[in-house]
């Protein structure tokens, strides 16, 4: 709260007297606190495997589904029991599970130098075409946190099934700050 005051005050005064102010660099931390977003628990892997890897400055996530507690939160194929809207809440839920597995990796999302690399599979049923708005609500999410600047390239593939009967399963993998 003193920081948010002592901002206004600053930017009240600088402009009062014609001087633009001084703007900090704003941190994903930062902005997961603006945004009024709080993370679920890190999901944990629901087979063999683990959900993050690090390597040299290269975090690498296992495919992240949008689940709670280790079941679905969303099940269905997009075009079928799942429509592009409850398609989209599930990537933007399935993106939430990521920043919680990063910040349980690296102990902060500031610690992300870039997003590389973001892969969305999206489970449809017949002659979808809407992967890429499926998809946008994960990519909106990632933006929103991490800053334009940092957007990864992104593959989106339509698929007829993924685990748990989810529609959405997201896998990314992020450059880490020395």
């Amino acid at each position: 709260m003193a920081n948010t005051q002592e901002t206004a005050i600053v930017a009240a005064a600088a402009q009062s007297i014609g001087v633009a102010p001084i703007s900090r660099p704003t941190t994903a931390e930062q902005r997961l606190r603006e945004l009024g977003l709080t993370l679920p628990a890190p999901v944990e892997p629901l087979g063999t495997y683990v959900e993050a890897v690090q390597t040299g400055n290269l975090l690498f996530l296992s495919g992240v589904l949008p689940t709670e507690g280790g079941a679905a939160k969303v099940s269905g194929r997009v075009g079928g029991e799942v429509d592009v809207e409850a398609g989209r809440s599930a990537a933007h839920f399935a993106a939430l599970n990521v920043l919680a597995v990063v910040r349980q990796h690296l102990g902060s999302l500031d610690k992300v130098s870039r997003i590389v690399r973001l892969v969305v599979s999206v489970a449809t049923l017949g002659d979808v075409r809407d992967q890429p708005k499926v998809a946008d609500a994960a990519s909106e999410l990632l933006q929103a946190v991490f800053g334009k600047d940092k957007n990864p390239c992104r593959s989106v593939y339509g698929v007829a099934s993924l685990p748990l009967g989810v529609p959405v399963e997201l896998e990314v993998i992020f450059e880490v700050a020395p």
